[in-house]
């Protein structure tokens, strides 16, 4: 199985099947517009702009799921990432990532990379008041946790919230040249 046999909704109603996205590297990332990390939007517009032309495609999927930091609707997502960052990557419907209504991506995603966020990561302490109970699981742990997917739609790795776009230059290099 890979990242190419799903199929997700697009925020304005529709569906977009992954296949149409093989031979691509793949950047998908769970997103949200009031976030401490919301900032990060920049730096994978930044990556989606430099490396678009050579075959990676960032892809967001907005989830409310932590702290209720993305309650708008998909409509309001969208007009925010254009006003705010010009974001011209797709940014999907919102999703749940964890929990009994995850969407089967994120359900797969997590499986293939259950994530390594440790003690010494700076989001430690915080999920450890405000979510003890995903630590040393495979859930997602916060907004903006990135998983890189090579062209066989195979994933690469995972990144938890805290390593923004610019640290994963290399990787994604390494991602299109393979």
């Amino acid at each position: 199985m890979t990242v190419h046999e799903f199929t997700v909704r697009t925020a304005d109603g529709g569906s977009k099947a992954l296949r149409e996205y093989a031979g691509q590297a793949l950047l998908i990332v769970n997103v949200a517009s009031k976030c401490g990390l919301t900032p990060q939007y920049a730096g994978l517009e930044e990556l989606h702009q430099t490396s678009h032309p050579r075959g990676l495609r960032v892809l967001g999927f907005p989830c409310n799921q932590f702290g209720g930091q993305e309650p708008g609707s998909d409509a309001e997502i969208q007009e925010f990432c254009d006003v705010n960052y010009s974001v011209s990557f797709p940014v999907f419907a919102k999703i749940d990532v964890n929990g009994p209504n995850a969407d089967p991506l994120y359900q797969y995603l997590r499986a293939q990379d259950p994530g390594d966020l440790g003690p010494d990561n700076p989001m430690y302490e915080h999920l450890k008041n405000a979510q003890p109970e995903s630590l040393g699981t495979d859930e997602i742990k916060w907004n903006f946790t990135k998983f890189l997917v090579g062209k066989d739609g195979k994933v690469i790795r995972r990144y938890e919230p805290t390593v923004t776009p610019e640290q994963l230059r290399e990787d994604v290099e390494a991602a299109l040249t393979s």
